[in-house]
């Protein structure tokens, strides 16, 4: 039996974080498959609009917004607005926070602005748009994880508890929403250092890959889940080289 191609042509996908780093990999990747794409940023007007710019190069239509997802009313408005440009059938919560904070040197400041970027903002975006997609087929949703929030340790304590719970919220909102919308997850590795800082060899020494992942690998599992089988809801794919069957 042939596969066929992936075409996201007709969808309409809300992108957070999409300006930059892996949000605007995720974007180019849909918009390439032929996808509408809004992208959302904070504090990157400049590299969103060179987004935009590029997948208007291919032909699909893009916009730009912004909004504070650490402000509930404004992750509110960015689910109305983006509404209003287009009939979003896709949703991809990509947009986090990542500090390395161990337990005793997380604040209740670090610990609320966690939880509401990473795990709040998802909520209020999927809830939002699961009231207002009525659609065939499936809509989509696709929360971003890291493989520390399947095995939690010591370091990134705020980040690790709101992706695990993010990861646990993924799974009940597949049973809510299905089977009108499917909802799945990506676990990450080692798939790009944090900003300003170089590859560091040492972190692959625990992959049983034994390299980093591929941007483009993220995307070809960005599109697969955007237009996959609409047979597949709460799961939790990683992108990890394995780093995750690893207890140390």
């Amino acid at each position: 039996m042939e596969s066929r191609p992936i075409t996201l042509s007709g969808m309409t996908v809300l992108i957070t974080g999409a300006a930059r780093r892996l949000g605007r990999i995720m974007a180019l990747s849909a918009a390439q498959a032929g996808a509408d794409i809004i992208l959302h940023h904070i504090h990157s007007p400049q590299e969103a609009e060179e987004t935009a710019e590029t997948i208007r190069g291919f032909g699909r239509n893009a916009w730009v917004l912004k909004a504070d997802l650490s402000n509930s009313d404004e992750t509110k408005r960015l689910c109305d607005f983006a509404f209003s440009l287009a009939p979003i059938s896709g949703l991809i919560n990509n947009a986090a926070i990542f500090k390395p904070l161990d337990l005793t040197s997380t604040t209740l400041e670090d610990w609320n602005q966690h939880i509401q970027i990473n795990l709040t903002a998802p909520f209020l975006l999927s809830q939002n748009f699961a009231a207002r997609f009525d659609g065939s087929p499936p809509g989509r949703i696709i929360n971003i994880l890291d493989w520390r929030a399947i095995r939690p340790g010591k370091d990134h304590f705020p980040y690790t508890v709101s992706k695990s719970a993010l990861a646990a919220m993924t799974k009940s909102f597949a049973l809510s929403l299905a089977p009108g919308i499917l909802v799945n997850a990506i676990a990450l590795g080692a798939i790009l250092p944090p900003e300003n800082e170089p590859y560091d060899q040492n972190i692959i020494k625990k992959v049983p890959m034994q390299r980093w992942a591929n941007l483009d690998e993220l995307g070809s599992l960005i599109t697969y889940l955007l237009n996959g089988p609409t047979y597949i809801t709460g799961e939790i794919i990683h992108l990890d080289g394995g780093r995750h069957l690893i207890y140390t």
